[in-house]
């Protein structure tokens, strides 16, 4: 089965950094993509960023605005996402996921980040 766990949220005040980790489990890491998302009280869930597995090549969101790093330790199949600089609006539950389609990604459990003004 493929298992994906994100972890590393807690409460931070603005401007504040936070490292997300996940943990992949269930299938070849090296073979996929890896995505994280992020969906806030009341909004649709959206994409932040991706690991292209091809390549290596990092995508963000427009609203990540080079706050936010993508990195992998493939001998833990894990990946992280260090983000620096929070705000208020980053407030949400982080997912990873296998593919950087948000309709085509197997999502594990989230982890929830809480930015304090």
């Amino acid at each position: 089965d493929v298992q994906l766990q994100a972890s590393g949220g807690g409460l931070v005040q603005a401007g504040g950094s936070l490292r997300l980790s996940c943990a992949a489990s269930g299938f070849t890491f090296d073979d996929y993509d890896i995505a994280w998302f992020r969906q806030a009280p009341g909004k649709e869930r959206e994409g932040v960023g991706c690991i292209r597995n091809s390549d290596g090549r990092r995508f963000y969101g427009d609203f990540v605005k080079g706050r936010f790093t993508i990195s992998s330790d493939n001998a833990k199949n894990t990946v992280y996402l260090q983000m620096n600089s929070l705000k208020p609006e980053d407030t949400a539950v982080y997912y990873c996921g296998t593919d950087c389609q948000i309709n085509q990604a197997t999502m594990g459990r989230g982890t929830q980040v809480t930015v304090s003004s």
